[in-house]
């Protein structure tokens, strides 16, 4: 074979043909072998980026307030001198449950990071759960597949609300109820995050009603959605930092209101 291929400039080009064919083949198995190893790192950067993109959204910003200033506002703000309500940090989950009957989510992101209590937790799908405990560098969040997790939501395009739950039953469905019958609601309708928490920022995919059932008991809906989010394969995540989230639950949370109220 070595004398044909260098005697012969036809066999010379057969060989070589054959040579790079080989090769060609054994390169572009290891490149998929090593591609395989890389995906953990190009879906980290695609994270980053999706983090960064959702910054950017003009729902994450507030008008700013008329009244004078006395103290330096260390809030970011943007071009158009809106004031940043949220920001988002983008996170690796390590440990995530989802058949018991309370699921928790560890995410490799903590106290170091500005990762604080009661923060919303999403996917680049829609809603994953809230942050519950926090160390220096991790973080527990309760999943929306858990008995305790109730959220506030909302049909998209249309003004009724009810709140969604786990039922304890299927991961990749949610329970909505308390819906009013005149929503006149229909399957494939999607539910978002409402406007009356302090934890999830409005319009925040939940899901999408898969069932529709009357609930005897009450002029209502129960409605089944499918989860927006695959709790199957979770790997990245955002957290949800609000700025005002503070403000906003101890004016809620304050007696004042209850003392006013009974004045």
């Amino acid at each position: 074979m070595i004398l044909l291929s260098r005697n012969s400039k036809t066999h010379e080009a057969f060989f070589a043909s054959q040579l790079n064919e080989a090769t060609g083949k054994i390169n572009s198995q290891l490149n998929n072998f090593s591609g395989y190893f890389n995906l953990r790192e190009a879906n980290r950067q695609l994270a980053l980026e999706n983090a960064a993109l959702k910054n950017q959204l003009n729902q994450n910003f507030n008008l700013p307030n008329n009244a004078v200033l006395f103290a330096a506002d260390s809030t970011i703000k943007d071009t158009n001198n809106l004031v940043r309500k949220y920001k988002y940090l983008p996170a690796l989950v390590v440990k995530n449950s989802f058949t018991a009957q309370e699921n928790y989510i560890t995410i490799e992101r903590g106290s170091n990071a500005g990762v604080t209590k009661n923060m919303s937790v999403v996917s680049s799908l829609g809603v994953v759960g809230k942050i519950v405990a926090v160390s220096e560098n991790y973080s527990v969040a309760m999943s929306l597949l858990n008995r305790k997790s109730i959220v506030t939501a909302r049909l998209k395009n249309k003004e009724y609300a009810g709140t969604v739950e786990w039922d304890g039953k299927s991961p990749e469905f949610l329970i909505m109820k308390n819906v009013s019958k005149s929503a006149q609601v229909k399957l494939g309708d999607s539910v978002l995050t409402g406007n009356y928490s302090a934890n999830y920022p409005s319009q925040l995919l939940i899901g999408t009603i898969g069932h529709i059932k009357n609930d005897d008991a009450s002029n209502t809906y129960i409605l089944k959605l499918k989860t927006a989010t695959n709790f199957y394969t979770l790997q990245h995540v955002n957290i949800i930092a609000n700025a005002f989230f503070m403000q906003q639950d101890t004016l809620e949370k304050s007696r004042t209101i209850v003392n006013m109220g009974n004045e």
